[in-house]
């Protein structure tokens, strides 16, 4: 017999509708704990929780140099993979930059040469190259990477120009959101492109390895000396300092500028709301900056930051730094990390300006100069080159550029393997638990809390032989209930379907979806994170997708994790066959289902409606409705896989099916299950 059913229509007839009998015996509320005051299930206050553990924790393991030795590699690895880089020719041979020049300016005292190259195969990368004139020897060289300025390059060319006055030659590129073309930074943010998390796709490990291929293209110019390389950025140039100079040695010397705080500080405050997606890596190994921060020690790094900054507080960043500090004492160069504080918002100073100048001499030209003696740069418009004459696609941008699309293509995602064997599905089924369980449910807690049960309601109405209502804690901060409805004795042990609640359910949806199951089975309806009692406003959900990811998590593993604690407290009841328990979902609760169903490993029946074709579709672009993203699991599976994988478990679909399924469907068929 198959075990995994297909079914175009699913006739429900809605059987049972109760009331509370008011007469029915009262319940003792002091042994039923009916009180729910201990466990908030607030999700700011848990999100703000786990903000807080990671930013308190980060390097808390590091006591000496030894350890972070030890440590590092992995740390880096993991950074590396955060960004979406894994599968970057870093280490080996790298594309051909077919360095397009498209025009010269000559300015007083330096060169502007305009130009672009191409990071991967049909990425360019527009940029213009400042040079000093009469350069006698190689020198020092200064990427600067710009922050979300419509004009980019001419935005921010006062900088490059200082720069290049100051003695440095200085490479300045355009972002893929802005600039001559408009590509996509925003999209959680702006366009419901949530399964941008699904794919492990940040646009910042875009603008990373445009960044190391400009640093290629600098040290293969005969101007510049490749070991003497700096880079510099405000805003989200100031956050890509940090990434570039983490992930790339030949940074001598970062000052990033209002790019960073602490993770604990974007949520509690919700400053994270207001930053774009490529200001935080994805989160998979709930690290904060102090580990960017770790991976750029001992090398110089000067942290210039405003102190009214609406999108990274001054404080936060104050802690940031004091606790990088210790990194720089256990490398025994403290004065290698410096903090530089300005007055004003979200922006440069005079005084951040010349103290990075000031910096970037002492560091990369060997000189000592005090700051003021630096001098400022020149914002007098009349001054400014125009966008027009600072183009670099003067006669159009390539037709085969990929920059609007590059998002699709970045990073590696999963195929559909050739199963043809039993050995072959296990191999496979293996190799996505190993890799859900470590890159994608990474953020389960690593202790399980102890359920603390307590029965919070009883009666004999509303089911054959009584109903219960349970609760536990599923993790610190959240209390679940489990309504089970007994249709067969409690005390003999029978199967138990857990119906899963939706969100935004209509009154009795789940009982009339449910209604129709066997006699056999006792039914427990459960609400997960995000759900009934358990949900938060729903204009609350935006920022809650989002803020999930910054740390680690989504609100779909969110929920998975709530459902494989009710599996397993399910099966510590009277009269639940611990063998035998079913999940029943609709719609975008199907996903939790299986993935659930899968890490358990031993559920019995599943029975899914409507579940979507693939986690691969974006959602509302003001990010409310069904949220089924999951860290990077489109790298290695998709929800369509899953049916096979859960062999030899029963799968029965009612409504909808997507041809995706078809997948499944035929491996079952080919192996007979």
């Amino acid at each position: 017999m198959k075990k995994i059913v297909f079914l175009t229509s699913f006739y429900v007839i809605f059987l049972v509708l109760w009331s509370c009998n008011r007469d029915a015996p009262k319940t003792d509320a002091s042994k039923t704990g009916a009180s729910n005051t201990e466990e908030p299930n607030n999700i700011r206050t848990y999100l703000s929780a786990v903000a807080a553990d990671i930013t308190d924790n980060s390097l808390s393991d590091i006591t000496s140099l030894t350890d972070w030795e030890e440590q590092r590699p992995q740390r880096y690895k993991e950074f590396i993979e955060m960004m979406g880089l894994q599968d970057m020719p870093l280490e080996s041979k790298r594309p051909n930059l077919n360095i397009k020049h498209t025009g010269t300016i000559q300015e007083e005292g330096f060169r502007i040469e305009k130009l672009y190259y191409e990071s991967l195969p049909g990425l360019y990368v527009p940029a213009n190259l400042y040079i000093p004139d009469h350069m006698e020897e190689p020198g020092p060289a200064i990427l600067y990477v710009c922050g979300h300025s419509l004009t980019q390059k001419v935005r921010y060319q006062p900088y490059p120009r200082k720069f290049a006055e100051l003695g440095f030659v200085c490479l300045i590129i355009e972002t893929i959101q802005r600039g001559e073309v408009r590509g996509e930074h925003h999209g959680c943010y702006a366009r419901g492109w949530f399964h941008w998390y699904s794919r492990g796709y940040n646009p910042g490990g875009v603008e990373l390895w445009n960044a190391i291929r400009g640093l290629d293209l600098l040290s293969e110019r005969s101007e510049v000396d490749p070991e003497r390389l700096g880079v510099t950025g405000l805003s989200g140039g100031g956050s890509q300092s940090w990434y570039i100079a983490a992930a790339d040695p030949r940074i001598k010397a970062a000052a990033p500028v209002c790019g960073a705080s602490t993770l604990k500080a974007q949520i509690s405050l919700r400053t994270v709301d207001g930053h774009c997606d490529c200001m935080m890596p994805i989160n998979t190994y709930q690290l904060d900056f102090h580990n960017l921060g770790a991976l750029i020690a001992p090398r110089p790094l000067l942290i210039a930051q405003a102190d009214r900054d609406g999108m990274n507080s001054i404080e936060s960043v104050r802690e940031l730094h004091d606790d990088i500090k210790k990194m720089y004492n256990l490398y025994g160069v403290p004065e290698d990390l410096g903090l530089v504080e300005s007055p004003g918002g979200h922006s440069y100073h005079r005084i951040s300006r010349q103290e990075i100048h000031a910096f970037f001499i002492e560091h990369l030209m060997g000189k000592e100069v005090l700051p003021e003696d630096t001098g400022d740069i020149d914002e007098i418009a009349e001054n400014q080159l125009t966008e027009d004459e600072l183009r670099v696609y003067a006669d159009g941008i390539p037709s085969d550029d990929r920059t609007t699309t590059i998002q699709d293509s970045f990073v590696k995602l999963h195929g559909d393997p050739d199963i043809s064997s039993e050995q072959d599905l296990a191999s496979f089924r293996d190799s996505v638990k190993h890799f859900l369980n470590t890159r994608t449910f990474g953020a389960f807690p690593k202790e399980k809390v102890p359920f603390d049960s307590r029965l919070e309601f009883r009666s004999l109405d509303g089911a054959r032989y009584g109903w219960n209502i349970h609760s536990f804690i599923s993790e610190k901060g959240w209390r679940l209930k489990v309504d089970i409805r007994w249709r067969n004795q409690p005390d003999n042990r029978k199967p138990l379907m857990i119906v899963l609640r939706n969100y935004d359910e209509d009154r009795w949806e789940s009982e009339s979806f449910i209604s129709s199951l066997d006699d056999e089975w006792n039914i427990a309806y459960l609400e997960v994170r995000g759900v009934g009692e358990n949900g938060w406003d729903p204009a609350l959900q935006w920022h809650v997708r989002r803020a999930s990811a910054w740390t680690g998590r989504t609100i779909a593993s969110m929920q998975v994790y709530d459902l494989l604690r009710s599996l397993e407290f399910c099966r510590t009841l009277d009269g639940v066959d611990p063998g035998k328990i079913g999940i029943a979902a609709r719609d975008e609760m199907t996903v939790v289902a299986m993935y659930a169903a899968l890490l358990d490993g031993n559920c019995h029946t599943l029975i899914l409606k409507d579940p979507p074709a693939s986690q691969d579709i974006p959602s509302r672009p003001d990010g409310r409705g069904a949220a089924i993203e999951m860290l990077n699991c489109l790298q290695i599976t998709d929800v369509y896989q899953l049916p096979a994988l859960l062999a030899p478990a029963n799968v029965n679909f009612q409504g909808e099916i997507p041809d995706s399924y078809q997948w499944s469907y035929k491996i079952l068929q080919k192996l007979d299950k």
